[in-house]
């Protein structure tokens, strides 16, 4: 009679287990949906495929993105993974110049390989076939 009850135990526990790990599944599927429900024009937002975008319009189920000044794609509502804060520009002026900075000679950077100068021909290394001497006497 005892092994009845331990076995009804068993499985109640089980069953309680998934009832609890299912509930906290169903409150982030909730909160996710009322997030896309409350989208709006110029939210700054990332979409499950890693692409950030702000949005410029919101019809049913397809949100249009704005990735750069543009150009403009369509999503899925359900697409749509977070909202991300808008990045901050730094208002620094190029007036303030650090100790770090006033140290450090300008660099002259070209714009091609055009201008640098040829760079000699390399000695042919010892370990490299055909580079070995040849014996006078041998042809």
């Amino acid at each position: 009679m005892t092994g009845d009850y331990t076995l009804f135990l068993f499985v109640a526990a089980a069953f309680a287990l998934l009832w609890f790990m299912s509930s906290r599944s169903r409150k982030q599927q909730r909160a996710a949906m009322e997030f896309r429900d409350n989208l709006q024009a110029g939210d700054e937002v990332m979409t499950s495929s890693g692409m950030y975008g702000t949005v410029t319009d919101v019809e049913g189920d397809v949100i249009t993105l704005e990735s750069t000044p543009g150009s403009s794609t369509r999503w899925l509502r359900a697409a749509i993974a977070r909202k991300v804060e808008p990045v901050v520009v730094d208002d620094a002026t190029d007036d303030e110049v650090g100790p770090k900075d006033a140290d450090v000679d300008d660099v002259q950077v070209p714009d091609d390989l055009s201008s640098l100068p040829p760079e000699p021909p390399a000695a042919p290394r010892d370990d490299e076939p055909g580079s070995k001497p040849q014996d006078p006497g041998t042809k």
